[in-house]
């Protein structure tokens, strides 16, 4: 038994380890339905929704009734002395009795209250601002872990790169070393080899962290586990064919920009506690009822049945501001300098938008024209790479040849890698502007 226990811990040890060790590969789609659903960001402005939406619920409730259980009890410790003149004679009563007790039930409930009335719409507003805050934290969030995946994919590009030239040092490195045994080169050249694959595993090395480094920035947005193995699909240039397509400007509307829709919100929320400070000004009415028990008595008689007496009442209250020491007229001042400020904040929240729009389409353009520009200099360049070895390999070029050729091949793919992706995150920043993210 106790053979069989250690072999089934063995077995389970096996299974949880791989499947720690098993890699979780994801498209740009997976990854933003998991940062949609798992990142805290997201999880604490879906929670906001829920408490705006309770919030209200205690705004409406102070249109029904309120019904409260009341109850009070006295104990007189000295009791009032009243002196009455009684035929020229001054007699003292004491009044009252020791023990008093009232108790029953109380009821009020607004009939006329312009302010209530007006403040269940700012909660309203409240709830639809919420809202839309947490469709801007969706924003937010996808722009971020858009542009994380995309640097994903420019991190692996280049350490592919690098890679590759360090693959190509060692190789040539190798086709020296034998023909500088055979006597064929010089000891020059393998020194010379030897260096440029010296040079070339730095540049690997720090590529292949830049990766790993760009890995747990995107796992830290998703809200996964940053212990766990991940990767990305794909490549840059997967993306290459959209990069043609046209933005004209005067098409483009700022109509789904959450930020401008947050401050509309704002405005109309301001608006109505605007008038919620003039409707002080307005007469209130409320309704007050109540059913009670009283009991007054001395020691030993409190607890009588005869000594509880019940009443009830009904009745209308009117209330008639007059005059408050311009504290009112005060508040209304505040309110419209409130929205005042609210609209120039929007207005100018707005033209920095469009200068945005117009910086993000300028570098879309710009990246596209440095993209075609460098793909055709990756073409050349590769072509120089190509003749520049075949020189080396028929004795009429040398290795520094090839090392010159090959950096300006490795610029010129970085380059075109570095434009698409200054293409890409200019885009997902403008669809931001615009609120065209779909989820």
């Amino acid at each position: 038994m106790r053979r069989f226990l250690l072999m089934l811990g063995f077995a389970v040890a096996a299974l949880t380890v791989s499947a720690q060790e098993e890699k979780l590969v994801l498209s740009l789609e997976q990854a933003l339905e998991i940062a949609l659903s798992e990142n805290p960001t997201i999880k604490i402005a879906d929670q906001q929704i829920e408490i705006k939406r309770y919030a209200k619920q205690g705004t409406y409730a102070s249109l029904y009734p309120q019904i409260d259980a009341t109850a009070s009890y006295q104990r007189v410790i000295k009791k009032q002395t009243m002196s009455m003149d009684f035929g020229g004679q001054t007699q003292t009563i004491k009044v009252g009795s020791d023990n008093s007790f009232n108790g029953g039930i109380a009821l009020g409930m607004p009939v006329v209250n312009a302010q209530l009335w007006e403040s269940l719409k700012v909660s309203a507003l409240d709830v639809e601002l919420a809202v839309e805050q947490a469709r801007s934290s969706r924003i937010d969030m996808v722009e971020q872990v858009t542009k994380a995946y995309y640097g994903v994919l420019l991190a692996k590009e280049s350490y592919n790169l690098f890679q590759r030239v360090y693959d190509n040092a060692v190789n040539n490195n190798e086709v020296v070393k034998k023909r500088f045994d055979v006597g064929s080169v010089s000891e020059y050249d393998l020194i010379t080899s030897n260096v440029s694959v010296q040079n070339a595993q730095p540049n690997m090395i720090e590529a292949e962290y830049t990766v790993v480094l760009a890995l747990w920035q995107l796992k830290a947005l998703l809200g996964i586990d940053l212990q766990r193995d991940i990767d990305v699909t794909g490549s840059l240039m997967d993306y290459v064919h959209i990069m043609d397509r046209g933005y004209d400007i005067s098409q483009l509307s700022l109509e789904n920009n959450s930020t401008l829709k947050q401050l509309d919100m704002q405005e109309d929320m301001l608006n109505h506690a605007l008038r919620i400070t003039k409707f002080a000004n307005i007469p209130s009415l409320s309704l007050n009822a109540a059913y009670l028990y009283t009991a007054l008595g001395n020691d030993g008689k409190f607890f009588k049945k005869e000594a509880w007496n019940p009443y009830s009442y009904a009745g209308l209250q009117l209330n008639i501001p007059i005059f408050a020491g311009n504290k009112r007229r005060a508040a209304t001042r505040e309110a419209n300098l409130n929205l005042q400020n609210l609209q120039l904040q929007r207005e100018n929240v707005e033209r920095q938008l469009r200068v945005g729009i117009v910086q993000y389409l300028n570098n879309m353009q710009s990246s596209v024209k440095k993209y075609h520009a460098s793909a055709a200099t990756v073409d050349q360049a590769q072509r120089g790479y190509d003749i520049a070895v075949k020189r080396y390999d028929v004795g009429r070029g040398t290795l520094v040849d090839i090392d010159n050729s090959q950096v300006a091949l490795v610029q010129a793919e970085m380059s075109r890698n570095q434009s698409v992706y200054n293409f890409l995150t200019a885009k997902v920043s403008l669809d931001k502007v615009l609120g065209d993210f779909d989820f």
